[in-house]
């Protein structure tokens, strides 16, 4: 018995099934996650650490190293990297394989962290290092401002108001993962020295620090009347010391020394104290008012656009308790983008529904079946969504392409039923709509379960690639095999059961002269298709008869095929226009921090004087976004664009206009980007690498290797703006102390560091307390006794015999040049490199490229070492091709269980490289790049190629096997049977692709990636496959007869065929 059968004459049971799938999907739809991507982004866990006043170098050799050569080898671990820098400051990232659980990787990391510490200098050691998780997904900025751009409140209040009475707050709301102020600029006491007074009063920094040590402590004083007692008393009383202080106040009191005549000798007599920063390296500023940016990242797994509905609507109640005159902006929201963008797909899902509605009907030329045709679409895609939650999908780009594209497909089965059913119709009078549904799925069951298996074949093995690639796949590819499955079931349960129920015999039906002139055009129609139908089959009979000409469209669409391809740029990704454009602001080695600020607020200012489009401007002067690390002669610039619709400039035009107005202003440059299409990849396009240097070298000669190499990579056609981060002609000063002559005055060495600390960098002491929390003191001289080198000769350390001795004895300054920051890759030191791929060249051979220049150039003891989106397309490697190719081989195995036979299979194949040529034809013309998006359209026009085809063979079998034709005249019926539904399901599809082909607005480069590709495909299987897989299915036939005939098996093996086809 016929398995759609039972559902044809059970419409109802059929009914209820299809409606069970929709409400099962629609309740999943609910609680899926919504994300610009899904979670494709290696886990990161961040090391931090402090070491004041140290220089890059210092920070480098003591810090980095060290926890770099513990942290190595963790389990699961991919590579690190590492940053130090000549404020102090190092930050190391640890990357792990996708899919490891971030918890474990920072547990696994502290623990290795805590090995290392006692390596560590006492300096760090006192401050800690911080291990967390680093979350990729910025979801956005909030910047806490005073209103209308006053100078109300200074940068320093407004970071330290956030910290205390904002991000508490916002990190409880549900689906936050962290919210943290930028900049770490919380409050220290400043203890500003001054070495006139200190030496009028005889005394050094060193001493200064132990006094402030001894009073601002905490002191377990214990209890009175504590057991045991030998006399116990009625009451046990706690004593309490004054424990750490709390305002400048207590700490100008603090008694430096007592004279014999009684007076006191008091902090404030020598210092100034004042409620200052801990760090006055790094300052943000949005449209140039000073702001305290928190950054938002978003939970793994939670939607984002809840997420920053919440926090937008805590952040407005939580304005209403802020003191007069502070205010926030929201000026970088990534839900902008991505809200647009699935309003964007939605509008385009809408327009594909409808166009693919009106090909069906122009098609079917009735209302009924059009209604019976597109039912398939709100099931199939709906109950798409629960399988998407079972395998813990999200709701996001890629899933949602994916739904697009399954409309055309899933439109697909049911119109293969419905005309069948028709014709049977048409054919034979006496035929009732329920004999016509029973016999039509007797015809054509095979063909749609073999298709679904087909479509599966092609798209499952995707799901069980690794990776970056691998999870981009899954979300697209698993999503339409869903779908796929779904609309299968649907074709061979509902479709045929309404159809039952709904068709009717056309001629049967009374005709009005209205509805007989509105059937007018439909006429004309058919005898425009017939006429196109007698050409197709008069192509396909003169190729049927001349079939060597098979072979030679078979090799030509292959080799035509390849030449295209290979002109054409790869990248993992396009790029998008999301509504924001980085720079990064270049002055010279050595630059202060207040010269880049100028240079910064001078290019914002321009920026909004000049583009009307844009909305904001942050600026952060100190901060370089190529190493992620404090510079004080880097800037960093985000400028947030207007609406997709209240603009008429693109991010690639603004990128453009940003380096040109840098240009224009004297002392810097300005170099600016796109954002990337995956945050937390890679800071800007292009490819970013380390040159790892085996050998101990000195940061000198791994400049002088990061020289050769990039002198090299600027002959090479494949590259294109490559240069390395790495400066080492920074000017400094190095200090040389005379250990022979500081020891023969009997001066301590502790003692000179602690002075060299406290005068020219910030010499930490300890902690005070301040709104129950504790924050740093500094000790530092006043500014006048720390620019130049001369100054040295009003600080003094304490000799043996109790006289001060000034520095300038001990210690001596010279003029030298060295790096302001430094990085690691794993634990070798590394000069970091970036750039991109040249016009026409593939970000692939450009990173091939790179390695062969350093091995040319250098040799063996250096090595490049990949990050970011370099380092997954290295790792990646042939994994896109495997898929395609284990997706072709598993659909040849499939037919091959379907038919019973080896060669038969060949004729279905056979359509590949036609479907190939129109799309890598497409995509060329268009100027586009092979992106996982045009991969994922190739498996796509495979899939349907291989869908068209089964049709005719699986037909001409029929005609061969039951009606007893000769093997030229099945494949002739096949193909005049098939060639309409043939037609109208690529067209449907087409119809269904196109408004992504040309899509316009947000994530709109996507769009057309995906859709190019698959409408070139559909073009050329329609026009060239349906006219060779005819011809193909003759010449396998006749091949394999005469291998048979010559080998004697004759036609044992297919006489079983028939069976086999019947039983399904």
């Amino acid at each position: 018995m016929n398995f759609s059968s039972v559902f044809i004459r059970r419409p109802i049971f059929a009914t209820v099934v299809s409606v069970i799938i929709t409400l099962i999907g629609l309740m999943a739809m609910r609680t899926l996650p919504i994300e610009q991507y899904p979670s494709v982004v290696p886990p990161t866990i961040s090391v931090s650490a402090t070491y004041p006043g140290a220089s890059a170098q210092t920070v480098s050799d003591t810090v980095a190293a060290v926890l770099a050569q513990e942290i190595n080898g963790t389990k699961d671990m991919i590579y690190l990297t590492s940053s130090s820098s000549d404020s102090g400051q190092m930050s190391m990232s640890v990357y792990f394989n996708i899919g490891t659980d971030p918890q474990t990787a920072q547990i696994n990391v502290n623990n290795r962290v805590q090995q290392a510490l006692s390596q560590l200098p006492s300096e760090v050691q006192s401050q800690g290092v911080t291990v967390e998780q680093r979350s990729s997904s910025v979801l956005l900025f909030v910047a806490v401002t005073a209103e209308g751009g006053s100078d109300a409140y200074d940068s320093l209040y407004l970071t330290n108001y956030a910290n205390i009475n904002i991000t508490d707050t916002l990190k409880q709301l549900p689906g936050v993962g962290q919210a943290e102020v930028l900049g770490s600029q919380e409050f220290a006491m400043r203890v500003w020295l001054n070495p006139d007074k200190l030496a009028q009063y005889d005394l050094t920094p060193a001493e200064v620090s132990s006094a402030i040590q001894a009073q601002n402590s905490v002191v377990a004083a214990g209890k009175l009347g504590a057991e045991p007692q030998s006399n116990p008393t009625p009451y046990t009383y706690t004593i309490t010391t004054e424990g750490r202080y709390e305002n400048v106040d207590q700490f100008r009191d603090i008694v430096l020394r007592t004279n014999p005549d009684g007076s006191s000798l008091r902090l404030s007599d020598v210092a100034r104290i004042e409620l200052g920063k801990n760090s006055y390296g790094i300052q943000g500023y949005v449209n140039n008012s000073p702001i305290a940016p928190i950054a938002i990242y978003l939970q793994p797994g939670a939607n984002a656009l809840d997420v920053a509905a919440e926090v937008k609507a805590s952040m407005a109640d939580l304005k209403t308790r802020f003191p007069p005159g502070l205010s926030y902006e929201i000026p970088y929201d990534t839900t902008l983008f991505i809200d647009a963008s699935i309003e964007s797909v939605e509008q385009t899902f809408i327009e594909a529904l409808l166009l693919v509605a009106v090909i069906v009907f122009v098609f079917l030329q009735s209302w009924r079946s059009t209604l019976v045709a597109m039912s398939v679409v709100p099931i199939s895609v709906v109950g798409t969504f629960a399988g998407m939650y079972l395998l813990d999908f999200s709701i996001n780009l890629l899933s949602l392409f994916g739904m697009i594209l399954a409309i055309g497909i899933v439109v697909d089965d049911a119109i293969v039923v419905i005309e069948n059913v028709e014709r049977i119709m048409e054919e034979d009078e006496e035929a009732t709509p329920f004999s016509a549904s029973l016999e039509a799925m007797k015809e054509v069951s095979g063909a749609v379960i073999a298709t679904a298996f087909i479509m599966s074949a092609v798209f499952v093995p995707v799901g069980f690639m690794s990776g970056l690639t691998g999870q981009m796949y899954q979300q697209f590819a698993i999503t339409i095999a869903i779908s796929v499955a779904i609309s299968a079931i649907v074709a061979l349960s509902f479709t045929p059961a309404i159809s039952a129920i709904f068709l009717k015999h056309q001629d049967r039906m009374k005709q009005s002269g209205f509805v007989r002139v509105i059937r007018k055009p439909f006429d004309w129609f058919n005898k425009l298709f017939d006429k196109i139908t007698d050409l197709f089959m008069a192509i396909t009979n003169f190729i049927i008869h001349q079939l060597w000409l098979v072979l030679v469209g078979l090799v030509a669409a292959g080799v035509f095929s390849w030449m295209i391809f290979a002109q054409l740029p790869a990248a993992l990704l396009p790029s998008e226009d999301q509504g924001v454009a980085l720079a990064s602001v270049s002055l010279p080695a050595g630059s202060s921090v207040a010269r880049t600020d100028a240079y910064v607020q001078e290019l914002s200012q321009r920026l909004r004087d000049a583009v009307p489009g844009i909305n904001y401007v942050v600026g952060i002067p100190g901060f370089d976004i190529l190493s992620s690390s404090p510079n004080t002669s880097k800037g960093t610039v985000f400028v947030t664009m207007k609406p997709w619709e209240d603009r008429d400039i693109t991010v690639d035009q603004l990128t453009q206009k940003i380096m040109q107005i840098g240009g224009q202003i004297q002392g810097g440059q300005t170099v600016a980007f796109n954002l990337p299409p995956i945050q937390g990849l890679s800071p800007t396009g292009g490819f970013t690498g380390y040159l790892q240097a085996f050998g101990g070298d000195t940061s000198q000669q791994l400049a002088d290797a990061a020289g050769k190499v990039m002198q090299a990579a600027a002959e090479r056609p494949e590259l294109s703006g490559v240069f390395s981060s790495l400066d080492v002609n920074v000017p400094v000063y190095r200090a040389k102390v005379d250990i022979e002559k500081a020891r023969s005055l009997g001066v301590d060495i502790s003692d000179l560091n602690t002075t060299m600390a406290s005068t020219f960098g910030s010499s930490f002491v300890n902690y005070f307390t301040r709104s129950s929390r504790n924050f740093q003191v500094y000790l530092q001289s006043e500014d006048d006794f720390r620019r130049n080198p001369e100054d040295l000769s009003k600080v003094y350390v304490r000799g043996g015999d109790g006289q001060r001795v000034p520095l300038s004895e001990l210690v001596t300054l010279t003029r030298g040049k060295a790096p302001t920051v430094l990085q690691r890759y794993n634990t070798y030191p590394a000069a970091q490199f970036s750039g991109g791929p040249a016009p026409g060249y593939s970000s692939g051979q450009a990173v091939a490229a790179m390695q062969e220049v350093v091995a040319d150039t250098l040799g063996v003891n250096y090595s490049m070492g990949w990050s970011g989106e370099a380092y997954q397309q290295v790792n990646v490697g042939t994994a896109a091709t495997l898929a395609l190719s284990f997706g072709v081989i598993m659909m040849f195995l499939i037919l091959a269980a379907q038919y019973e036979s080896w060669t038969l299979p060949l004729a279905v194949v056979s359509a590949v490289p036609f479907a190939f040529v129109g799309a890598i034809l497409a995509v060329y013309l268009a100027g586009l790049s092979t992106s996982v998006y045009l991969q994922v359209g190739l498996l796509v026009v495979v899939g349907l190629a291989a869908k068209n085809a089964i049709l005719i063979v699986e037909f001409a079998e029929q005609q061969r096997k039951h009606a007893g034709l000769s093997v030229v005249d099945a494949a002739k019926v096949a193909a005049r049977q098939r060639f309409r539904p043939i037609v109208m399901t690529s067209l449907a599809f087409i119809g269904g692709t196109l408004p992504l082909a040309l899509a316009s607005g947000a994530s709109a480069a996507s769009r057309n990636q995906i859709g190019t590709p698959v409408v070139g495909g559909m073009i050329s299987i329609t026009l060239l496959a349906t006219v060779f897989v005819p011809a193909t299915y003759v010449l396998i036939m006749k091949v394999t007869h005469g291998l048979q005939a010559k080998f004697g098996k004759g036609e044992q093996r297919h006489d079983r065929q028939p069976e086999a086809r019947e039983s399904q």
